[in-house]
This record gives structure tokens, sequence and C-alpha cells, in this order.
């Protein structure tokens, strides 16, 4: 009889800074070029962007509208919808971050926080995690982008929002994972 040897499961592997080779360094992502040994015993060299997370906000108002931002991405060349959202800044806690950011990108604050998950967009090749939030109960304070933020906020209702990340028109994927989360499961 045969017997199956299957992979150890969740085993951690931690990379020291001995077995990483610095690509790259910049002021948010880290690309370099890693020796590990894979769960299954396999040694390989992995391209890994080291990256230190960020927050977005599902802010929705009174009327359950939606802050939708849509933003100029140079990376893809095109104007995006999506939701306020941001990098996490060095010992920023994420709830930090979202706080932040929704202040910054839609001129809003929230009395009410409720985490909905966190997400990993690219990890194939990045440790990015992503904290989304719903924010409710909104005032407006003003904006203060970045220098290189282009921005324009909308608000839109709730099923609209829903029906553009249906048909294509929201391909972000940090706001659909929030769209969805927020409207298909209690937190």
């Amino acid at each position: 009889m045969k017997s199956e040897t299957k992979p150890p499961q969740n085993r951690v592997i931690t990379v020291t800074d001995e077995q990483r080779t610095e690509i790259y360094r910049g002021t948010i992502v880290d690309l370099g070029l890693e020796a590990t040994r894979l769960p299954n015993g396999d040694l390989l060299n992995l391209e890994i962007v080291r990256h230190p997370g960020g927050a977005a906000i599902l802010a929705l108002d009174q009327k359950n509208r939606v802050c939708l931002l849509r933003q100029y991405r140079h990376s893809i060349g095109k104007w995006i919808w999506e939701l306020p959202a941001g990098v996490i800044e060095k010992d920023e806690q994420p709830i930090a971050t979202a706080k932040r950011e929704l202040r910054e990108e839609a001129g809003l604050e929230a009395d009410e926080w409720q985490p909905l998950f966190s997400i990993l967009p690219t990890p194939g090749f990045c440790n990015e995690e992503l904290f989304l939030y719903q924010a409710r109960h909104l005032t407006a304070v003003g904006t203060t982008p970045n220098a290189d933020e282009q921005i324009e906020v909308h608000w839109k209702p709730l099923e609209e929002v829903l029906k553009m990340a249906a048909d294509g028109r929201i391909r972000d994927a940090k706001t659909i994972a929030a769209l969805f989360r927020a409207t298909h499961f209690s937190t």
C-alpha cells in the first residue's frame, strides 16, 4: 500500500535579511529576491514586494449613499472608481489610517466605525494586507489630498454602486471586496 505524503499545512516560513537580496527600496514598497524553502521542501528564489499595508473605507451617509472616489491612477493610465484608501504609515494602526485617509481624500470624519475584514490583494508576489472598514454618521471637514492624488469625490446610492461593480465600471478589488462584505454578511 502506497502512503501519501502531504505537505505541512499553515507552516510559517520566515525569511531573514541574509536570505533576501534587495533590488529596490522606495518610499512605499521594497522589492527583493528571497531565497526560501516552500512547505513541500522545494528551494526557490522568489521576487517579493514588501508593503506596509493599507486601509480602505466604505463610507455611507444617512441616505445610504456611498462616498465613491473617481481617481486617476498613473500605473494603469486611467481614471477609476474606488473607495477612499491609503497606506499605513510607520507605527500607525489600520483604523488610524482609515480615519486619516477618509479625512484627507473625502473630507469626512465618522462617528461610527465597523471593521469589515482584511484582504490580501496580490499574495503571489506581495505581502500587502488591506484592512476594510465601514464608516457611518459622517461629518464634512474638507479634503486635504496628497500632491500626487487627482481625486473627485462623488456620492452615489449603494444600489447604483453595486450595479457599477457588477457591470465592470468598478474594477478596483478593494472596493468590490468591501461592497461584497458589507452587503452580504453582517459583522
